[in-house]
This record gives C-alpha cells, structure tokens and sequence, in this order.
C-alpha cells in the first residue's frame, strides 16, 4: 500500500476443462468503495499468463489516502472472492497498528494466527517479516507432526527446494491454507524476505543449506526471488530483476517505516562457535572469536542500504522511526561456559548454575572468582542476529542518536517473543519488539529439558537489555503507534496442531515517546 495506490493480487491458472495449455488469460479486475461494488471507481483487463505462473500483480493507483478499498477478479467463468484493502494516511494520523508476523511452517502445523489477525478490525496493515515459506524437504525441520495433522508436501513438492518449480509450488500449497488466504484477503501486506525463502541461513555468496553438489548458490537464489516476486504482493523498489528490497513506507507524520534487507543483499557470512573450539579439548578460542567478531568490516545491510537508513532517519519529519526487519538486534548474551563443552544433556543442569549464581549476585551475596568468571565470560548466543554482527549494530544506533530518532525496532527470525531496552554505551536508543512465529518451534523444541518459565527468568536476569521473554508459544503481535506510544500486545494461540484454536494468552508493554524505554502495557 501507498498513500494513493495499492498493489492487489490473485493466481488465475486454466482449468483442465479451460485448456491447461493456455499460455495466457484475460482477467477482468475491480476495484470499488463498497463491498457489494455499487460504486466501481476502478478496474481494468491483465493478463494471467504462465510465464508468471499465472498469477496477477495490479498496481491500482489514483486512489485516496487513508481510504478503505474492496477489490475482485474475474475471469472468464470465475469470480474471485472480494478482497479489502486500504492505503496508507498521509496527513492527521492518529493511530496505525500493524499485525506483525514471521516463520510459518506449513508440516509444523495450520497457520491459525494468522486466521487470528484476519478476524481483528483494528489491524489496519500486515508486515511480514520474512521466512514466509520454508525450503525444506517433507522429512526434515518440524516435520515430526506432519501427517497425523495432514499437513505433508505433495509427491511433487516433498524434495528440499532448487528450482524455479519447486519454489512456485512451495508457494501455491501455503496459499491453500485458510488462515494466509484469509489474512490476504483482508489486509494489505508489506513484506521483507528471510532465509528460507531462499535456503536456510542465507548470506550474500552462499548459505548454510546450499551444498556444492545442489547446483549453482546464484541460480537458485535467482529462482527464489522470482517466484518471491510473483506470489507476494509486493513493489520491488528497483525492479524484479535486482535483489534490492529495501523501502521505505510514510503514515504522515505520525511514522516512517523502513523495511530491510539484513539477510540476502549484503550479509558477510555468519561465524559458526565450532570454528573456534578445539577438536580435541573442545575448549573455546574465546580471543580470536573476539577479534573476528569485532572486525569493523564485516555488515548486514551494505554500503548503499545504510547510507540510504541513515539518511532517511536523519530526514524524518515523523514522530517515530520503525524498522522492520528480520533479526534481534537487542543484545543477548549466553555464558561462554555452555559453549565450552558441556554436553547437550548437560545443559539444563548447567543453567540452572549459572542462573543461582547470578541470583545469588542480585540478592548482594559474595561470590568467588570461578563464579564470576562463569557469569561474565560471555558470548551472543546467536551469531545470525545483529549480536553477531556487533559493528554494523553499532552504526545503525549511531545514526539513530544522531538522527535524534524515537526508534522502534520489529524483528522476527527466532520463533520466540521478545522486549529489549536498546543501548549505546549505556544511552538509550530506543526499544524492540520481537515476534514468535507463526508455527516454527521456538525454545521449547531445542531444551525441552529446561522448564518454560525457570528458562525465560533466566535470560532475562541475565541480558540487562532484554525486559521480557516468551519461550514457548506460537502467534503474532499487534503494535499500535500513537503521537504519544509505542505499545505491543503479544497474542499467543493455544495450539497449531489443531484447526481453530482460539487465543491462549496475551503479554503487554509500551514505550512512550522520547523514553526510549519499555514499559508494561
């Protein structure tokens, strides 16, 4: 959506009665004030054609701002269901609140957050924040539930992802699922790419699923982005040729939204913790790690994304800057002794240690210099998020200081809810919020071991930046902006293994303006 056009979308493919060997088909588009379309203000004929895998992008301008906007396709013997949108405001803003989503998994289970979110009127706008589909194979990631829910990959479909093919099916099965198609239906969408739109863990040159014997990296990531292209209802800013995603999105002068690239045009690639442990030993190289991950030259967004960032923060008339992008970039640091060789089985006991430790620190106890040295020896514990790129993190804040910016912060990526206080040397900078998934397990699946609650006090007692937790639970999260808050509920669904499940469960908090601090909601 923009202030006077907004993008619609639908797939039109011939019917083996109609001729499955059409190359092409006329669609007759709507659009119209009103749901029952007595005032038809727009509409025009495009064509469905296989070149694009039939689907259909109309980018419907002369529209009005702040409006809302009802749409249909149709076809030569089919109607679309209506669709509704709206635009974006442009002067006099109020309130915007977004539906914030990221990582749905179609085998892991039915996307009923976003069935959720579809039902909400004071949702105005979706942002999408990347991982929509995932690359993998029938039998892989989250797959454990999968044909007891019904939710398997086609025969044609059920291999790990190469090709232009198997992307563009990957799509189509995910826009069967009722909660997307719903969601779609009844909100515009702004989009950014993860990974797994790619393959997992993705970087400028290459990625951690991408194997010298699957094929040329740039053919496939080309695929990806096509099919990306076509099955989303996003404006690439340079064209669909060009891996440049990054946009920005004006709500008057209430907010400025800056939608990121952090994965897929720039990113130097990741470090890996088993590149410093000792084969033998398994004792951790801490002082080369910390070299390595220092270097001032290695980046997320590129030269050209961050001059643009900076730039545009600076020139912001808005009351409040927003990034939307994929990664945490509140910092979260792990004891560097849960990398020094303690077995995965271990591991609970072992955090249960080190979290009585800094209990006992909390509460004015003395402890001894083995204690200490457990506690403040301390790595991130995700090097594919802003922690493990700390000079690019440090620049961004920079330019948010400098800019005298009101930020707010939207990631996604670990499947898990979060609130961080962000920092600069002790300044503050302003707050993040950070979204669970849709359906990709989050803490739960990886330390089962660890009691949901004892874990999540934990990482809080032990990140003086990271103001709350959730471990456990699948759903979404509503942020409103007003001229005087930034406020996210978090909403949690009771389950995804099921059809229909219904909210299991809410968390608040809020930042006012100017604080650049969190509060509880």
């Amino acid at each position: 959506p923009l202030k006077d056009a907004v993008i619609i979308w639908t797939r039109a493919a011939p019917t083996t009665e109609s001729g499955s060997g059409l190359a092409k088909a006329n669609i007759l588009w709507e659009m119209a004030s009103d749901a029952d379309f007595a005032n038809v203000i727009s509409s025009g004929i495009v064509e469905a054609k296989a070149i694009h895998d039939f689907t259909v992008k109309v980018d419907v301008a002369g529209l009005s701002p702040a409006r809302r906007y009802f749409y249909r396709f149709k076809s030569a013997n089919n109607t679309s269901p209506v669709g509704e949108t709206r635009t974006l405001p442009e002067v006099d803003v109020s309130n915007v609140t977004f539906g914030i989503f990221s990582c749905s998994n179609y085998p892991a289970g039915f996307f009923t957050p976003y069935m959720e979110a579809a039902k909400d009127d004071n949702i105005d706008y979706v942002l999408h924040l990347g991982d929509y589909i995932y690359e993998y194979d029938g039998e892989g990631y989250a797959t454990e539930h999968a044909k007891e829910i019904g939710r398997t990959y086609a025969p044609d479909n059920d291999t790990e992802l190469y090709t232009l093919t198997d992307y563009r099916n990957r799509y189509a099965l995910y826009r069967t699922d009722e909660g997307l198609l719903s969601l779609h239906q009844n909100k515009p969408f702004i989009v950014v790419w993860d990974d797994h739109e790619i393959t997992n863990d993705t970087y400028k040159d290459g990625a951690e699923n991408h194997q010298a014997d699957e094929g040329d990296f740039y053919a496939r990531r080309a695929a990806a982005v096509q099919a990306y292209y076509e099955w989303l209802p996003i404006r690439p800013p340079f064209g669909t040729e060009r891996l440049e995603i990054y946009r920005q999105f004006t709500f008057g002068k209430l907010l400025d939204l800056y939608m990121l690239d952090t994965r897929v045009l720039a990113r130097d690639k990741q470090l890996e913790y088993a590149n410093y442990r000792d084969a033998e030993t398994k004792a951790f190289d801490q002082a080369r790690f910390m070299k390595d991950i220092g270097n001032p030259n290695r980046g997320l967004l590129g030269e050209t994304q961050r001059n643009w960032l900076h730039s545009s923060m600076q020139q912001s008339q808005a009351k409040w800057q927003v990034l939307g992008q994929q990664l945490l970039i509140g910092r979260m640091l792990f004891p560097v002794s849960i990398f020094n060789g303690v077995e995965r089985k271990a591991i609970p006991d072992h955090v249960h240690r080190l979290a009585n430790i800094k209990r006992k620190q909390k509460q004015g106890g003395a402890l001894s210099e083995q204690e200490l040295a457990l506690i403040n020896t301390v790595v991130p514990y995700n090097l594919d998020a802003w922690d493990g790129y700390p000079a690019a993190r440090k620049r961004v804040f920079d330019a948010a200081l400098a800019a005298d910016a009101n930020l707010v912060v939207l990631a996604g990526d670990t499947h898990n809810g979060w609130a961080f206080d962000l920092a600069q040397d002790g300044t503050p900078v302003g707050v993040e919020f950070g979204v669970s998934s849709v359906t990709s397990p989050g803490f739960e699946g990886y330390l089962p071991q660890i009691p949901t609650q004892f874990l999540e006090r934990a990482l809080v007692d032990a990140n003086p930046q990271l103001q709350w937790a959730d471990t456990s639970r699948r759903g979404y999260m509503a942020v409103e902006l007003t001229p005087q808050a930034a406020s996210c509920e978090w909403r949690f669904v009771s389950g995804v293994r099921q059809r229909g499940t219904a909210l299991g469960g809410t968390h608040n908090m809020a930042s006012s303006l100017g604080s650049n601090t969190l509060a509880k909601g």
